[in-house]
């Protein structure tokens, strides 16, 4: 039992949903954004851990990140926003390659800026009190920063070089080299910390640019080369494993 609707939000470049969940998945994050636990619990993978939530959890993602479900107590219900990239850049401007913790818990004082922001989007709040919110909760990422997330330095360039160039063709050794670190060791320590192999996490980045470019209003069959898969054929049946439809109605329904 899967459901999602989209919140109203007064605020340019933010987005929010509520949505109920019972589906174990395995994905990567596309965008930064912050979710919290509405009722229900599970249990999930994710950088390198595993994590419990629980109501009033705090969510805290990025592009890139790997969450695979393991269960669940009851439907999960949440709610999630999708965080302007731009605003998140300039918030860390100084913080290098420090990422956010992946959670928190509902009652830890680093929490608060985030409840506000998502009792805001909740209450239909009008744009200055969601712009305030938003620069609260984005100062609040800084605070919550760490700098490695469980990665090790081969395992965060291997990924650098997988979304920079998820559009050519390269091989394992390409990656290997560019992280500084033999292709059997990699293979493993990218498994180990990111929940899935090179291959796959590349197919995850793919899909996931297609879908930014459909979105776009690109045509479906132009898609398939500017993301680094070679026919169309190939694109719609990963499209379809991780999207659950094909590019074309999945055009057809953002343009709608």
């Amino acid at each position: 039992m899967d459901s999602a609707i989209e919140l109203p939000v007064a605020l340019p470049g933010l987005r929010a949903i509520r949505g109920t969940t019972m589906t174990l998945h395995t994905g990567v994050k596309e965008f930064h954004g912050i979710g919290r636990i509405e009722h229900g619990s599970s249990e999930y993978w994710g950088n390198g851990k595993i994590w419990r939530s629980t109501p009033r959890c705090i969510l805290v993602k990025e592009p890139g990140d790997v969450v695979r479900h393991l269960g669940f107590e009851g439907p999960i219900t949440f709610v999630a926003i999708q965080l302007p990239a731009n605003d998140v850049a300039q918030a860390r401007a100084d913080d290098g390659r420090a990422s956010p913790l992946a959670q928190l818990d509902g009652d830890d004082e680093r929490a608060a800026p985030f409840h506000r922001l998502v009792d805001a989007v909740v209450a239909g709040s009008d744009r200055l009190s969601l712009e305030v919110a938003l620069a609260e909760a984005l100062g609040g990422l800084v605070r919550i920063r760490t700098t490695d997330r469980g990665r090790t330095r081969p395992v965060r360039r291997a990924m650098e070089y997988l979304r920079e160039r998820l559009a050519e063709t390269f091989t394992l050794d390409d990656v290997a080299d560019h992280a500084g670190l033999d292709k059997f060791h990699l293979c493993r320590a990218f498994r180990a910390q990111i929940g899935m192999p090179p291959h796959t996490y590349l197919t995850h980045l793919r899909i996931a640019r297609a879908k930014a470019l459909l979105r776009d209003g690109m045509r479906a069959s132009d898609v398939a080369p500017l993301v680094g898969i070679y026919d169309q054929a190939q694109l719609t049946r990963h499209f379809r494993r991780l999207v659950g439809t094909t590019p074309g109605r999945y055009a057809k329904a953002a343009a709608g």
